[in-house]
């Protein structure tokens, strides 16, 4: 009979006190004659087998680092709201200017990317009006050129490829299939309106028991504290333009505008050019915008996006420079 599991003991080496010297738990192999490429695998499948290991060290390898990232980024540099194409790309420019600041993104769906795994109704292609193209030059993605506009063959190849660059940066985690359910705030009273507040992090929980508030008890949240928040959680809808919804209920914006009818033309400068701080500790970029300022939909070309993620972290850069001449606060 095998022993119960919390009885089971994994060798550790340890020092002439007898004290534990092995920070590594997991079991190692040491290679056992295994097969180093795929090339030394070919037709050899009858004798083939997977290194041994029990689930526990499955459970364990997963736990520890997810566990360690929780702790690390429960004090962060910067937040991103939303793993979309814009949250994409502000955590890309962020993570390649910035190696030294932690940035945290939150993204509530089990798959990042947002809507920008498909083109228009459900299409594959990707349309970016120019100058956008230069964003895809930088990422490394490539495209064919119909003059004013460039079209990637599937947007998943986009969203993949920059999902990809910014996963490989150190300093940056993505926390998916997790929602966030409130901002942190701090008094921050002016002049013209003594019942200001900054946005110093945000209330995070799965999004499985967000969803199901109404019909359970007693799921109290978690908390990422960060001087500087950006949100890019799209226009109104489940999960969408949730932090300047949330900005209305606080009494921290007057009323939303909602979003108008597709225009294109105006749709994709507006977001662009509208990207900002919109209370202090809080950058709104993307299509969230849309439901701030009234500003048209664009529909399916996807360059104002990624524009909206480049101006995002510029902002952002310029916040934090700002504070630090400031004194840090």
């Amino acid at each position: 009979m095998s022993p119960p599991a919390a009885t089971y003991d994994i060798p550790v080496a340890t020092n002439g006190n007898g004290l534990n010297v092995n920070k590594d738990l997991s079991v190692k192999t040491a290679g056992r004659g295994q097969a180093k490429t795929l090339a030394e695998m070919e037709n050899q499948w009858e004798s083939f087998t997977f290194a041994p290991i029990r689930e526990s060290q499955v459970s364990r390898a997963m736990t520890r680092r997810y566990f360690a990232d929780l702790d690390t980024y429960a004090e962060s540099d910067i937040v991103i709201i939303g793993a979309g194409s814009c949250g994409l790309s502000t955590a890309y420019m962020l993570g390649k200017a910035r190696p030294d600041l932690k940035i945290a993104i939150i993204e509530a769906g089990v798959a990042p990317g947002g809507g920008a795994w498909l083109g228009g109704q459900l299409f594959s292609a990707m349309v970016m009006r120019k100058p956008a193209d230069t964003f895809l030059n930088d990422v490394g993605v490539p495209y064919d050129d119909e003059g004013d506009f460039v079209v990637v063959k599937h947007a998943a190849l986009f969203t993949a490829t920059l999902l990809a660059k910014v996963l490989a940066f150190p300093n940056v985690k993505l926390f998916n299939a997790t929602a966030v359910e409130d901002l942190i705030t701090r008094p921050a009273p002016t002049q013209q309106d003594p019942k200001a507040v900054r946005i110093a992090g945000v209330v995070t929980n799965w999004t499985l028991v967000a969803m199901h508030h109404d019909d359970q008890s007693c799921m109290d949240p978690n908390t990422i504290n960060a001087p500087l928040v950006i949100s890019t959680t799209g226009h109104d809808g489940p999960f969408g333009a949730f932090s300047v919804k949330r900005l209305v209920s606080m009494q921290q914006l007057p009323a939303l505008g909602g979003m108008r009818g597709l225009d294109m033309r105006s749709a994709e400068d507006a977001i662009v050019k509208r990207t900002r701080e919109i209370v202090p500790g809080l950058i709104v970029g993307g299509m969230e915008l849309s439901e701030v300022d009234g500003a048209n939909r664009m529909g399916p070309t996807f360059g104002a996006m990624a524009l909206s993620g480049v101006k995002a972290a510029e902002v952002a850069l310029a916040v934090i420079e700002e504070r630090m001449a400031r004194g840090g606060e």
